[in-house]
């Protein structure tokens, strides 16, 4: 099943260093993402969930504030996936640690954007209902994330 896993910079630092992906949290083609945006093909539903896992990597930066403001999402394939539709529809909670050859491709913001910035400072005032702050994880979601194929990982970890 192919997941995509939420990161931050540093986190994916770590995580090329160890040689795995520890986290728990997913976001996948799952029997609720299928019925939730019914008119998708398989194409468009593993857009929505890698939207999900960029969505997802905002919070992580709330987390870490001294981090990039570059949303960070792997790309691998994992073997077993559980579905955690109290997350949402299309996220799932990894079995096991992945490790760094199932990987298939980071998709990263290309440098640090402004408008993810705002996007941070407004995921908490959203996550609680705030609909005066919608406009900026939409403009935040509005700038494509970048692909980088596997090879490409050290050059995107040394910095724009």
């Amino acid at each position: 099943m192919r997941v995509f896993v939420p990161a931050t910079l540093p986190l994916l630092v770590r995580w090329h260093a160890a040689r795995v992906i520890d986290a728990p949290l997913g976001f996948a083609v799952t029997p609720a993402l299928r019925e939730w945006y019914a008119a998708g093909d398989a194409e468009e539903l593993e857009y929505v969930a890698l939207i999900h896992a960029a969505h997802e990597s905002l919070r992580l930066l709330t987390a870490d504030p001294d981090a990039p403001a570059r949303r960070i999402v792997v790309a691998a394939d994992a073997e077993r996936a559980v579905p955690d539709a109290g997350v949402g529809p299309a996220a799932v909670r990894l079995a096991t640690p992945l490790p760094l050859q199932r990987v298939a491709a980071v998709h990263a913001d290309t440098a640090e954007e402004p408008v993810v910035r705002a996007a941070v400072a407004a995921i908490g005032a959203a996550d609680a209902g705030g609909l005066h702050v919608q406009s900026s994880l939409d403009e935040a979601e509005a700038v494509e994330l970048s692909w980088y194929a596997t090879q490409e990982i050290p050059d995107l970890l040394a910095g724009p």
